[in-house]
């Protein structure tokens, strides 16, 4: 008889096409715990018994990519999301439904993206898609499915925990508009400077803050501009990093600078019309 929990995390893993993780055993309650673990492939499936223990004994099981890796986490999805997600050619490689009809997707852009674009282009698929922003960043841990979901408010009348559930493994699968939605470089290898020499018939941000229909109103430049560059085919990398080539302290800490540029992306790219209506479908869509 197969063991479906050996089943679910051998199918899980081998989608998301790399070879080390990170597994997290996670004790809520009073004293919260995180035991970590660092596994290949062979040695986590070696582990899926004790981790059915941890589990059955209140720990949340949870996984991530070792180091830098080519995947995007989005959590906290409707299935109208997933759907959405998909039609617009971000097939996920990788869902698991982690409570009834919530769900987490990994994307593969079929490359690894340094720490700094990896966090960009998950803030920017988290506000596109509708996803939680706060695990939007490089590292954060997805569920591990074949395990229970031991939050309280899941328990169910009968004692019992919902189990995390695989819905989709797609080995090697890249999401068809990777190529269009992140640089073909490192984005620590590109600047404004370099992108306005690369192509001297686009505007430049300076461009636009030098024009004074906008009377200086840095928000409205910045937007102006991502609109005017992400039409003509400029990467969103290259486009975040004219954004804060002008002082951004104001905004706060380094991390709500990023966030100030990526939401100012996601706004460029956002379609207006009707955004609000996929939210309320039913879990059946899926």
């Amino acid at each position: 008889m197969k063991d479906r929990t050996f089943e679910a995390v051998r199918n899980q893993i081998d989608a998301m096409s790399v070879e080390v993780f990170e597994v997290g055993l996670f004790q809520p309650g009073g004293a919260p715990e995180m035991i970590p673990r660092t596994w290949d492939k062979g040695a986590l499936l070696k582990s899926v018994p004790w981790l059915k223990h941890q589990n059955s004994a209140g720990r949340n099981i949870y996984i991530r990519p070792k180091g830098e890796h080519p995947l995007t986490l989005l959590d906290d999805l409707s299935a109208a999301a997933l759907k959405t997600m998909k039609q617009a050619g971000c097939e996920p490689c990788v869902v698991v439904e982690t409570s009834p009809c919530n769900f987490q997707a990994w994307l593969n852009h079929g490359r690894i993206l340094p720490k700094e674009e990896s966090t960009a282009v998950a803030k920017h698929l988290a506000a596109r898609f509708g996803a939680d922003p706060s695990s939007a960043d490089w590292r954060h841990y997805g569920r591990l499915a074949g395990f229970t979901n031991r939050k309280d408010r899941y328990r169910g009348s009968d004692g019992h925990y919902p189990y995390v559930r695989l819905i989709e493994a797609q080995p090697g699968l890249v999401f068809s508009s990777a190529s269009s939605l992140v640089a073909p470089e490192p984005i620590r290898s590109i600047t404004p400077a370099q992108t306005s020499r690369a192509s001297p018939s686009l505007l430049t941000i300076d461009d636009f803050r030098a024009n004074p229909v906008y009377g200086g109103d840095q928000h409205r430049i910045d937007l102006a501009y991502a609109n005017y560059a992400l039409s003509r085919g400029v990467p969103e990398a290259v486009v975040r990093r004219a954004i804060e080539s002008r002082d951004l302290t104001k905004k706060g800490s380094s991390a709500r600078q990023e966030a100030y540029a990526a939401r100012t992306i996601a706004k460029a790219l956002a379609p207006v019309p009707n955004r609000g209506r996929i939210w309320h479908r039913s879990c059946r869509e899926l």
